[in-house]
């Protein structure tokens, strides 16, 4: 089974309860148990920057200098107080930076050291804020070239619900990969945590124009049409997988609404789904499905990157 062997996991300055960390550690020795030949290597990972350090003028550079090196040096032992205090059977390596943005500094890590997964916790971000600043997972998110899992709350108990949220109904070759890789990694997740996996996909009702401009338009003809096409294709990906039909559903509406729904419907642990990484303009005022659904579940969330995808910080 092919998983994670090198894992950066960030960690949260405002918590003294580590869930990003205890997630990883456990999925970690859950790999570790499943393919005791391939040893899966955790870094715990902080990034820290503090603007007067940098403004100040009565200190030399070669000062400055020192003085991030002193807060470096004091955050390096809070950051392995915390490692020691997880009680850890893995050994966990840690690093810390000086970045005045988090989120490059853990991509830029990513790039580096060819990490093949990043584990973060996440919050519930501002409804408005989220619009003008983006928060640093949604940054990951759009960036970060390797898979992103981030952590909430929710437990992964036995026999618990992976739901991988597919787009079967497109021919395109970027989707089929993608659709490829979420559902073989539910797979190889649902193995390590004894859990079964459910697939999703929605599919746009009659759009709006149409139906006003074209009044002979078949709104609900169209809709039985586009969901059969859906159903038979996830047929097929579902039978590919041996994945029982019953664990599929598909549905009319938007991805963000349709997966919450069918997540709370089984009360998944994990959903998987694929994330375009759009930036810019186009990120900014449209979103992308992983940050909107990421916002509405309770549970973790694992975003992973289409075949090829070259992260725009990897300048090389």
């Amino acid at each position: 089974m092919d998983m994670y062997q090198n894992i950066l996991v960030v960690i949260d300055p405002t918590t003294d309860e580590q869930k990003a960390l205890k997630r990883v550690i456990d999925l970690a020795s859950r790999i570790n148990t499943a393919a005791p030949d391939q040893q899966t290597n955790i870094t715990a990972f902080f990034s820290i920057f503090d603007f007067s350090y940098e403004m100040t003028t009565i200190l030399s550079s070669g000062e400055r200098d020192t003085m991030r090196q002193m807060v470096i040096k004091e955050k390096q032992k809070w950051l392995d107080d915390i490692i020691a205090v997880s009680n850890s059977p893995i050994t966990i390596t840690s690093k810390v930076v000086w970045h005045n943005r988090p989120f490059e500094a853990i991509i830029n890590q990513v790039i580096e050291h060819k990490y093949d997964l990043v584990v973060k916790g996440t919050h519930q971000h501002d409804k408005f804020k989220s619009v003008v600043f983006t928060p640093t997972d949604w940054h990951i998110l759009r960036k970060c070239p390797c898979p992103v899992l981030l952590v909430k709350e929710h437990e992964w108990p036995e026999q618990g619900n992976i739901l991988a949220a597919v787009n079967v109904g497109s021919d395109e070759a970027e989707h089929i990969s993608l659709n490829e890789a979420i559902t073989t990694q539910a797979k190889n997740i649902a193995q390590l945590i004894t859990a079964d996996v459910h697939l999703v996909n929605s599919f746009p009702g009659t759009p709006v124009n149409i139906a006003i401009e074209i009044p002979e338009f078949d709104a609900s003809e169209y809709n039985s049409a586009m969901q059969a096409h859906h159903k038979e294709a996830m047929s097929k990906h579902a039978n590919s997988f041996d994945i029982p039909l019953s664990n599929t559903y598909v549905e009319e509406g938007l991805p963000e609404a349709v997966i919450e729904q069918a997540a709370l419907k089984i009360d998944a642990e994990l959903v998987i789904l694929g994330t375009i990484g759009r930036t810019g303009i186009s990120a900014a005022l449209i979103g992308n499905t992983a940050e909107h659904v990421i916002d509405q579940l309770d549970c973790d969330v694992l975003a992973l990157k289409p075949d090829g995808y070259i992260s725009p910080l990897d300048v090389e």
